[in-house]
C-alpha cells in the first residue's frame, strides 16, 4: 500500500505532463487534484490496487468536464417520450430554427418598424390556428403554466376541484402542492371515483375564483366512475363568473384514445387550457397556455409570467414545432407511435441481420413498448424487438449506456433487448458498432 502511495506523481510534475499541454491549466490541476484525492481515498480502502496513467486519467475528466455533461444517446427502450432521455426527440424543422436564432434574433423587434415587437407573435399564430382560441403565451413546462395560470387567477382564492383529479404529476410535483404555491386555497369536492356537477356547484362561494379540472393523463380510474362534462363545469364557471381552467397534461392536439384533442377543449368553452410541448406534441419541454384572450392577457401581464417564460431558442422550436403541424407532417414522436408493425418488423429483420454481419447472434421477436412521459398510460404499442443473451446483461448494458454514442437498450427476459421502434434508420449504422465493440470488450 505504501508503494502505491509513493508512485502517486506529484502534482507540480503531473502538470508538466505533455498530456495536459493543451488543457487550461488552473482547470486541469482542479481535477488532478480531485483524481488524486480519489486514488488516496482508493488506495486506503483498498479498492485501488493498481495504478492508472493518472495523467491520461485526469486528462481525460478534464476534457469530459469542457465538452459537458449532456451527450446523444441512441434510445433502443421503445419508450418513445423517455423522460429520463430528454422526451421527445425534435423535428428536424425545430433544431434548425434554434439553431438559427443562437446568435442575434429579432426576438423583440419587428424589422419592419424598428420598433419593439412582440416575442409570442409567431407562436400565437399558430396556437390560433392549431387550437381554435383566442389567445396563447408559452412558459417553461406545464407546471409552470399551471402555476402561473392559479397564481394569476387566484391568488388568496379558492380553487376547486374534484378530488379524482387531484393528481401527482412526476417528480412528486402534486396538483394541491401547486394550488398552494400559487397563493390559493383548494377545494376539493366529490369522491375519488365520482364527482358530479352539483359538487362543483354546492362549493362556490364568495371568495371562489377558479373550477379547475386536471386531465388524468398519467393514469386511469376505471369502473363505478363519474365527471361532469367539460362544457357543464364551463358554464357553471360563467353563470357565477369564475374562470374554467383544464390541465391536459399531455396535450394532444389531434387527440388519441383516451387524449383529448386541444381544439375540441376548447370548444367546450373551458376559459384556459394548458398543456406539455415534450409529450405528445412533440416539441421543446414547454408548457403552453391557450383561451380567451381576457383571461390570457391576465396571465401575460403577471409578474411570475416574465420569471417563467421561455427563451429564445425554446420559443423558435416551439414555433417550429407547431408549425410542423400546421402542414399536416408528422413529428419524430408522431411516427414513432404510428409505425407500423409491418415497418418495425422489417427494421428489426434488418437490425439482425447486421448484427450477424458483425457475428453477434440474436433473436427477432415481437413484444410491447409505451408511450412514456406520463402520456397514454397503460396503452401498449405492439412492435418488435431484438434480444440478445449475455452471460452479464448489467455490465453490457453498463458498457453501452457509457461509450460513444450511449445506447440505453432495456433488460427484459434476461436478455438486452433492442426495441427498433425509437431507433431512427441512420443511428442503426452506430447502433450495431456499439453492441459489437460492447461484447467484444465483455
Amino acid at each position: 500500500m505504501s508503494d502505491l502511495y509513493r508512485a502517486l506523481p506529484n502534482l507540480h510534475l503531473l502538470l508538466e505532463s505533455p498530456a495536459l499541454a493543451d488543457l487550461p491549466r488552473e482547470l486541469a490541476k482542479t481535477m488532478a487534484h480531485a483524481v488524486l484525492d480519489e486514488l488516496r481515498a482508493g488506495i486506503r480502502s483498498g479498492e485501488v490496487t493498481e495504478l492508472p496513467d493518472v495523467a491520461t486519467t485526469v486528462a481525460a475528466r478534464t476534457r469530459s468536464f469542457l465538452a459537458g455533461s449532456k451527450v446523444p444517446v441512441i434510445n433502443a427502450t421503445g419508450v418513445v417520450v423517455h423522460t429520463n432521455l430528454g422526451r421527445a426527440p425534435w423535428p428536424d424543422a425545430a433544431i434548425d430554427a434554434a439553431q438559427r436564432v443562437a446568435r442575434y434574433t429579432n426576438l423583440e423587434m419587428s424589422l419592419e418598424s424598428g420598433q419593439r415587437g412582440g416575442r409570442l407573435d409567431g407562436i400565437k399564430a399558430q396556437l390560433r390556428h392549431l387550437t381554435g382560441a383566442e389567445d396563447g403565451i408559452v412558459v417553461n413546462n406545464c407546471a409552470a403554466a399551471v402555476l402561473l395560470a392559479l397564481t394569476a387567477l387566484a391568488r388568496d382564492r379558492e380553487v376547486v376541484v374534484s378530488r379524482g383529479e387531484l393528481v401527482e404529476i412526476g417528480g412528486s410535483f402534486r396538483v394541491p402542492d401547486v394550488i398552494s404555491a400559487g397563493g390559493a386555497r383548494l377545494v376539493a369536492v366529490g369522491t375519488t371515483n365520482r364527482t358530479h356537477l352539483r359538487d362543483y356547484e354546492h362549493a362556490i362561494g364568495p371568495s371562489t375564483a377558479v373550477l379547475l379540472k386536471v386531465h388524468p393523463s398519467n393514469f386511469r380510474v376505471s369502473g363505478f366512475t363519474a365527471a361532469p362534462a367539460r362544457e357543464a363545469v364551463a358554464g357553471l364557471a360563467r353563470a357565477h363568473g369564475l374562470v374554467s381552467v383544464e390541465d391536459l397534461g399531455s396535450g394532444s392536439l389531434d387527440g388519441r384514445p383516451g387524449e383529448p384533442a386541444v381544439r375540441d377543449v376548447v370548444a367546450t368553452g373551458i376559459d384556459l387550457v394548458t398543456f406539455s410541448g415534450d409529450k405528445l406534441l412533440g416539441g421543446p419541454q414547454a408548457g403552453l397556455i391557450v383561451g380567451k384572450a381576457a383571461v390570457v392577457a391576465r396571465l401575460r401581464k403577471h409578474p411570475l409570467y416574465r420569471a417563467l417564460r421561455v427563451d429564445k431558442v425554446t420559443l423558435a422550436a416551439v414555433e417550429a414545432t407547431l408549425a410542423v403541424h400546421s402542414a399536416g407532417e408528422q413529428t419524430p414522436v408522431d411516427a414513432m407511435l404510428g409505425a407500423d408493425l409491418d415497418l418495425l418488423h422489417t427494421r428489426a429483420m434488418h437490425l439482425h441481420a447486421r448484427l450477424a454481419e458483425a457475428g453477434i447472434t440474436g433473436i427477432v421477436t415481437e413484444d410491447v413498448g409505451y408511450t412514456g412521459g406520463g402520456a397514454l398510460p397503460g396503452q401498449e404499442l405492439p412492435t418488435w424487438v431484438v434480444e440478445l443473451e449475455s452471460d452479464a446483461l448489467d455490465a453490457l448494458a453498463k458498457r453501452l449506456r457509457t461509450g460513444s454514442p450511449a445506447v440505453v437498450a432495456r433488460l427484459a427476459r434476461e436478455r438486452l433487448v433492442l426495441d427498433v421502434r425509437t431507433v431512427r434508420d441512420d443511428e442503426i449504422d452506430a447502433l450495431v458498432a456499439r453492441v459489437a465493440s460492447a461484447i467484444a470488450v465483455g
